[in-house]
């Protein structure tokens, strides 16, 4: 009977493959009904937890690993031992330890785990002369799920005292720790917290050490992400993966889900369609929407796209918390620079530093840190200097082209550049988070009707700067580009999107005169504010940044 097998397989098969294969699957089997038998308990949601302890059904309590076994008269359950007050648990019910002898199974299991590996070795080995696919072709379905890792928890042991500066964005996220500390207290008031939480801001600037770093304060399991990992050549795996994730994270609740660069798997639908991310979008907004706002799951985004996410993920109940995160100025670069330069030896003026290093990310000075470091080494001294800043600051941006940085020279030009803006918002009531050296950060308004004043006021915001520096330097600059052509599209679609031109039949001159117009009217506001443009200017060459409030203040002062 074995000879007439034998003609079915392959000619490369000989007669020890044939017993390897039979002994490969009689452990395989054998590993399948020892793993059916090894833990049968049923997993279990905190929710379901505290139903059994509210109701009384719990005989005892079995601690195993990072299993926590909740014993009743007719059934056993299993939960993480994170996912439940364990101090509750334990001074309600009889705890018993399982014992070590019990582990017998785990050493079996994990030797014949071992047999395994070592066969398959020797069958590949044998066989090298032909390609493994053909001796076991792999199925399209075996391929996904090794490709597919388990989704596991991580622990952060970072904190805020990790992260240097933005001072701002903790306070917005001292809430979310709160919640995610003691979410009873917000439970027994009815208050819902946001469900997302996006992080918005340029590469580099520490989005995903913010992410730890809330995980770390509330104490509570981390499930990191990217964007990218959901986007996978076979349909349906990307739905799944975001499935699986979500199921594990109410399992572990609280928690925290982090999606690195959410824009990978968040683009608008419609543009360059792709029927796999759709769907795994989709199945990002099922999730986001079928659990309950006491889930204890708190789901953070983080992009430095948002204008290429879907509408649908924004929408109120996903997404609707966003917080912006600039680059940093003056101070949390000095902040930053002390936190890094905090276990080596210097002799350092962080204030220089921290004002020749403007437009430098988080990134980029952790970087440099670490190449003046190097430099001090190489050089055969132990004590870090501000020389050794200014030796390696070239290499570093160089390496690192997006980075902004400016001359003194050109610090003052920008300066007046972006004062300007700031008064002319302040004057005509465009509301601003801030303004600084580096960044225009205009509060985000959703308007169903737009008035033809409104816009002209934006429009005259984006020349303010250009027309301020002409009028200080007689010169015109190169970093006016992105304004002026801000200020050209507003125009363009004044008079072609809204009709609000002088004629209902366009003339090719009306968007030059519109333009010409608010240049006049900016050019004579700005000679009629000139101290206090002046005052702001010095504020930004002094702090990099300025608020709304802080200009106001700088307005009253002067008129």
């Amino acid at each position: 009977m074995l000879e007439i097998k034998q003609n079915f397989l392959p000619n490369h098969l000989n007669k020890k493959n044939i017993q390897i294969i039979l002994l490969l699957l009689t452990l395989l089997i054998s590993l399948l009904f020892f793993t059916l038998l090894r833990d049968t308990d049923k997993l279990i949601t905190h929710t379901q937890a505290n139903k059994l302890y509210s109701s009384n059904q719990i005989k005892k309590v079995i601690l195993d690993g990072e299993y926590i076994h909740l014993q009743t008269k007719t059934k056993t359950y299993k939960i993480y031992k994170n996912a439940i007050n364990k101090d509750t648990f334990y001074s309600k019910y009889p705890v018993e330890v399982k014992k070590e002898n019990s582990y017998i199974y785990d050493i079996l299991y994990l030797v014949m785990l071992i047999a395994i590996c070592i066969l398959i070795y020797v069958l590949i080995r044998q066989n090298r002369q032909q390609p493994f696919k053909k001796l076991h072709p792999m199925s399209k379905t075996e391929d996904i799920s090794t490709a597919n890792e388990s989704i596991q928890a991580i622990t952060s042991n970072v904190t805020f005292d990790n992260v240097a500066g933005i001072e701002e964005v903790k306070e917005e996220l001292e809430e979310i720790i709160d919640f995610l500390k003691d979410p009873q207290k917000y439970h027994a008031l009815d208050i819902r917290l946001p469900k997302g939480l996006l992080l918005i801001g340029p590469p580099g600037i520490g989005k995903t050490l913010i992410s730890k770093a809330v995980a770390g304060e509330a104490g509570v399991p981390f499930f990191y992400q990217s964007g990218a990992s959901f986007v996978h050549i076979y349909v349906g795996m990307g739905a799944k993966r975001v499935s699986e994730l979500f199921n594990k994270a109410k399992q572990m609740a609280p928690s925290i889900i982090f999606i690195d660069e959410i824009d990978a798997v968040g683009k608008s639908r419609g543009e360059s369609r792709n029927d796999e991310r759709e769907a795994t979008l989709n199945q990002l907004l099922t999730e986001m929407d079928g659990f309950e706002d006491s889930s204890g799951v708190i789901v953070i985004g983080a992009t430095n796209k948002v204008d290429m996410l879907d509408e649908a993920l924004l929408r109120a109940g996903r997404f609707d918390r966003r917080i912006h995160i600039s680059l940093p100025n003056f101070k949390d670069r000095a902040k930053t620079l002390e936190l890094y330069l905090s276990k080596k030896q210097h002799n350092i003026d962080i204030e220089k530093v921290s004002r020749m290093t403007v437009g430098f990310n988080s990134a980029a000075l952790d970087t440099l840190t670490n190449e003046a470091a190097l430099y001090t080494m190489r050089n055969g001294r132990k004590v870090i200097e501000t020389s050794d800043f200014d030796a390696v600051k070239e290499k570093v941006l160089s390496g690192k082209r997006k980075i902004l940085s400016f001359t003194e020279q050109e610090r003052e030009i920008q300066a007046v550049y972006q004062g300007a803006k700031a008064v002319i918002a302040t004057w005509l009531d465009l509301e601003f988070d801030k303004i600084g050296i580096v960044n225009t950060i205009l509060t985000s308004q959703e308007h169903e009707i737009l008035s033809k004043s409104h816009m002209m006021n934006k429009i005259k915001f984006h020349l303010a700067g250009s027309i301020a520096t002409q009028l200080e330097y007689n010169e015109q600059f190169s970093n006016a580009y992105t304004d002026i052509s801000e200020a050209k599209k507003l125009v363009h679609k004044v008079i072609y999107e809204y009709a609000m031109g002088e004629n209902f039949i366009i003339d090719a001159q009306e968007e030059e005169k519109l333009l010409q117009k608010a240049f006049i009217d900016v050019s004579t506001l700005l000679k009629s504010v000139t101290p206090a443009t002046k005052k702001t200017s010095e504020y930004l060459l002094k702090y990099e940044n300025i608020s709304q409030k802080e200009c106001q203040e700088i307005l009253r002062e002067i008129f």
